[in-house]
């Protein structure tokens, strides 16, 4: 309790001198001069703010800026909805663009985290929300909310359970930041006559940007369909030919999977770790005792042979997996050597692919199509190569290969000829 009390108060004291430090006056304030217009909120009568941002292009701060301006406003309950519990504190209340470092010091909240609150001088209180957490939503009433990456929330139905205790005031309203994806509820929430949509870059920001993260994303992303997405803000509709859509798998996400007989990770190990190199797809499924199939953790990644075989064997154990199943077909015998230094008694099964990608997956989206594989949650860049997934190449297709090892192995669904 000691430790944690002295960390709060740690925070509270380097947010008071940051604000101090860059004496913000009518001349400077952030609607007189700091903020660009899409940061700001719009005119007119809306209930919803959308905001649609690419990476890096200013959400935090035009949240945290507008939590300000309701609290100045009077607005006396104020709803903080994070994707989970940890981005709720560490992004939109503690983060270098959060509502801590960005206030006023005669504005400055006092922050309870034991309470999951902030709150103000003049009365107003802001509590935190995890969207993996929608139950406690069910409840509570408040007159603003702030509702941070909306398109990256595990369970969409977070957001109506909102709604429906946002009824303060004469003119309770939310401010949704997020980075784009064409998920049901984002497209729900732009076709809806009171909200009012404002749009960013990552280029719009790039003078508050590190050139080395900009160096880096613009290497990774830039030119492509995913960039556009990350970079630009850019709602992509579905690829034509791809065998999933965003619609089919929004229609599949649970909140938890039953009992399961079978779970297995699989791994799709890249030939080389460096920056621009593909990562290796790391991707846990699980049978049902109803005979279905569940989605449930992707932990891919851009790193060491030591460093993907050590996530997938902590994944292993963090399940109970039965075993690991890694594809032969790039230095099979080097991956399950690698994995067995890090822990030798993780069993491993090697495949070996003798046919082309789609033939491998068509079968594994025949059962999407069939709902028999369910998702226990949203796993963003894995459903973005799965709506992307054409079996054309020029994409990135390393997590939904493992989705494929993975659901083939305990769907039974490969047939004579797939291997």
């Amino acid at each position: 309790m000691t430790e944690t009390r002295s960390s709060v108060v740690a925070v509270q004291a380097a947010a008071v001198q940051a604000a101090r430090a860059r004496k913000l006056t009518p001349a400077r304030s952030w609607s007189g001069e700091l903020a660009r217009q899409e940061q700001l909120p719009p005119d007119g009568d809306w209930s919803t703010w959308l905001y649609i941002a690419g990476r890096g292009a200013g959400k935090t701060r035009a949240g945290a800026e507008w939590i300000h301006q309701q609290v100045r406003d009077g607005v006396r309950r104020i709803a903080l909805v994070g994707a989970t519990a940890a981005d709720a504190r560490d992004v939109m209340i503690e983060g270098e663009s959060g509502i801590l470092s960005t206030a006023r010091p005669l504005e400055m909240p006092t922050y309870e985290p034991s309470r999951r609150r902030l709150v103000w001088p003049n009365g107003s209180i802001a509590t935190t929300y995890s969207a993996e957490e929608p139950d406690r939503l069910r409840g509570p009433q408040h007159g603003s909310a702030w509702c941070d990456e909306l398109a990256a929330w595990r369970y969409s139905g977070a957001w109506p359970m909102l709604l429906l205790g946002l009824r303060l005031g004469t003119k309770p309203r939310a401010l949704v930041t997020t980075t784009p994806r064409p998920t049901t509820v984002v497209r729900e929430l732009i076709a809806q006559p009171t909200t009012v949509v404002t749009r960013g870059s990552t280029y719009d920001n790039r003078e508050n940007l590190a050139p080395s993260f900009l160096d880096q994303i613009i290497k990774r992303y830039e030119g492509t369909r995913l960039g556009r997405q990350e970079l630009h803000a850019e709602i992509l509709e579905d690829v034509e030919g791809a065998l999933w859509g965003m619609a089919q798998l929004d229609g599949l996400r649970v909140v938890e999977a039953p009992e399961l007989v079978r779970v297995v990770v699989a791994v799709d190990p890249a030939v080389s770790s460096h920056q621009l190199s593909d990562e290796t797809g790391i991707v846990a499924v699980g049978l049902g005792v109803d005979g279905f199939g569940y989605v449930l953790a992707d932990r891919s990644c851009r790193l060491s042979p030591d460093g993907w075989a050590r996530r997938a064997v902590d994944l292993y154990r963090d399940l109970s997996a039965d075993r690991v199943i890694v594809e032969g077909n790039q230095g099979g015998e080097m991956v399950a050597f690698t994995l067995g230094t890090v822990d030798s008694n993780v069993p491993v099964k090697r495949i070996h692919a003798t046919r082309g990608k789609w033939l491998r997956a068509e079968p594994v989206s025949a059962l999407y199509e069939q709902s028999r594989v369910f998702h226990c949650g949203v796993f963003n860049e894995l459903e973005d190569q799965m709506t992307s997934f054409t079996g054309e190449g020029g994409g990135a297709d390393d997590r939904v290969d493992a989705l494929v090892h993975g659901l083939t192995e305990v769907m039974d669904t490969a047939g004579p000829g797939i291997w």
